[in-house]
């Protein structure tokens, strides 16, 4: 019995259907047949039966289910672990990024660090920031950049840089004379802002239904980039914060700060505090810290 035998199981038994399956597992029915009826054979019993509405589970096909679901999560743990160990032995740095991090810490700073470190394997993957939360909680990486606050119990937390958000509009807005906003001066301004994959879109529409009202959101993203495009267009409003606003910067568009409460963009670098240390990710993470202390500095440009 294999882990990809309990795969095509678990399949067919969500899908109701061989055929069903075989799209998903890109296998043919045929082929999806035979590994059933090795299982049962294996087991000797009926996992399954037919009816009018597909696929049923026996009583047996229930039982060998759960355990099913048990063995695959197991191995998957084990996969895990034994990746972590590798990754700890090979001395590898597997950095999960929230998208605009990179851009804050600069694609330089990486790149210095595989000048400096050669020995070390390096490879990131960018993601919208909840999205990194998910997989680096689940297990993938072994070093993460993310946007918010985070368990300290669980993990190592540096801060990076935080930035307030702001809010923005095109110069001919009403509400670029403004010197400073509240929550309520968006209430229905057309809103274009990233996608509940990330951080700022939850901070901002949980403020405006505390104030109680519902965001006019017009259009979702996946970067600031559009957002900056529509602002300058004058079709709506935006938020943004100060690095990022100054790399996009377009003639004709001003950040205006709230004044109702803390809005706040906070690059955090995470590591499990469950791992044993990994000399690679400890230097990754040293380097990264003196880079953004040499930008507050100024020794080093954005």
């Amino acid at each position: 019995m294999e882990i990809r035998d309990l795969k095509i199981f678990l399949m067919v038994a969500e899908k109701k259907s061989i055929s069903g399956a075989s799209k998903f597992l890109y296998m043919t029915p045929q082929g999806i047949s035979k590994v059933l009826k090795k299982l049962e054979e294996e087991l000797q019993c009926q996992l399954y039966s037919r009816d009018p509405s597909g696929i049923l589970l026996t009583e047996s096909g229930e039982r060998f289910r759960d355990y099913a679901r048990r063995e695959i999560e197991a191995y998957t743990e084990l996969e895990k672990d034994i990746l972590r160990i590798e990754q700890r032995q090979k001395k590898e740095v597997d950095l999960l990024s929230a998208y605009g991090i990179l851009r804050l810490v600069t694609p330089d700073c990486i790149t210095t660090f595989r000048d400096r470190h050669p020995d070390i394997q390096f490879h990131y993957r960018e993601y919208p920031d909840l999205r990194v939360e998910e997989l680096f909680a689940e297990r993938e990486g072994n070093v993460a950049f993310s946007i918010g606050e985070f368990d300290e119990e669980r993990y190592h937390v540096t801060p990076l840089e935080s930035f307030p958000i702001k809010l923005l509009v095109n110069e001919n807005h009403p509400l670029s004379r403004k010197e400073t906003v509240t929550i309520e001066d968006m209430k229905d301004e057309p809103l274009y802002i990233e996608s509940s994959q990330f951080y700022i879109y939850h901070l901002i529409t949980e403020k405006c239904r505390q104030a109680g009202f519902e965001p006019k959101i017009v259009f979702q993203t996946s970067g600031f980039s559009l957002c900056h495009k529509m602002v300058s267009a004058n079709k709506g409003i935006s938020v943004a914060v100060d690095f990022i606003y100054e790399d996009m910067k377009k003639s004709g568009m001003k950040l205006v700060p709230f004044s109702d409460g803390i809005y706040e963009w906070k690059a955090c670098m995470l590591t499990r505090k469950e791992e044993k240390e990994n000399e690679a990710v400890r230097l990754f993470g040293e380097h990264i810290v003196q880079w953004l202390d040499k930008i507050q500095k100024g020794e080093i440009k954005r």
